[in-house]
C-alpha cells in the first residue's frame, strides 16, 4: 500500500512539474533522457559488431536491426538536439564567446562533434549495405559506431549530467 501511494504521489508530483514546464525544458529533458538510450543502443551494436568479429559468426538480420537501432536513435537525438540548439534562450547569444569553456561546449563543441559522430555512424551503417562478407560488415559497424561513440562520450556535458 505504501508503494502505490509513494508512486501515485511521485506520479501526481511529475505531472505538476511537467505542467509548469516550458517548451525549452521539456525538449532538454527529452534530450538528456534520449541521450541514455543513444548510448546504451550504440554500445550494445558496437559490442555485438565486436563479438561477430572474434568469434567469426555470419551476419543475421538480428545483427542489421542492432546497428539499425544504433543508427536510429542517434539520428533521433540529433533532430531534438537541433530543435534544442535553435529554440534555446542562449542560441544566438552565446555563439561568439569562445572564451568561456562551458558556453563553448554546449554552444559549438557539443553539436559539432556530435554532428560529425552521427555522420561517422551513418557511413558505417551505409558501407555495410555495400558489404558482401560478414567479417566486412561487422568491421565497418565496429570502427564506425566505436568512433562515433567515443566522440559522442568526448563531448558530452559531463557537469549538467553529474548534477
Amino acid at each position: 500500500m505504501r508503494l502505490f501511494l509513494y508512486l501515485f504521489l511521485t506520479i501526481f508530483d511529475f505531472q505538476k512539474k511537467f505542467k509548469t514546464m516550458t517548451t525549452y525544458e521539456i525538449i532538454q529533458k527529452a534530450h538528456s533522457g534520449w541521450a541514455y538510450l543513444v548510448l546504451l543502443f550504440l554500445a550494445i551494436a558496437i559490442v555485438n559488431a565486436f563479438i561477430g568479429l572474434a568469434s567469426r559468426s555470419e551476419f543475421t538480420g538480428k545483427d542489421r536491426k542492432l546497428g539499425l537501432f544504433g543508427l536510429l536513435f542517434t539520428h533521433i537525438q540529433l533532430v531534438i538536439g537541433l530543435i534544442l540548439y535553435f529554440i534555446s534562450p542562449l542560441g544566438k547569444a552565446v555563439l561568439g564567446q569562445m572564451k568561456d569553456p562551458a558556453l563553448r561546449l554546449t554552444s559549438l563543441e557539443h553539436p559539432l562533434i556530435n554532428i560529425i559522430a552521427i555522420v561517422l555512424i551513418t557511413v558505417g551503417w551505409s558501407r555495410h549495405k555495400k558489404l558482401t562478407t560478414s567479417k566486412a560488415k561487422f568491421k565497418s559497424f565496429a570502427i564506425f559506431y566505436s568512433i562515433g561513440l567515443v566522440l559522442i562520450l568526448s563531448r558530452l556535458p559531463w557537469n549538467m549530467w553529474l548534477n
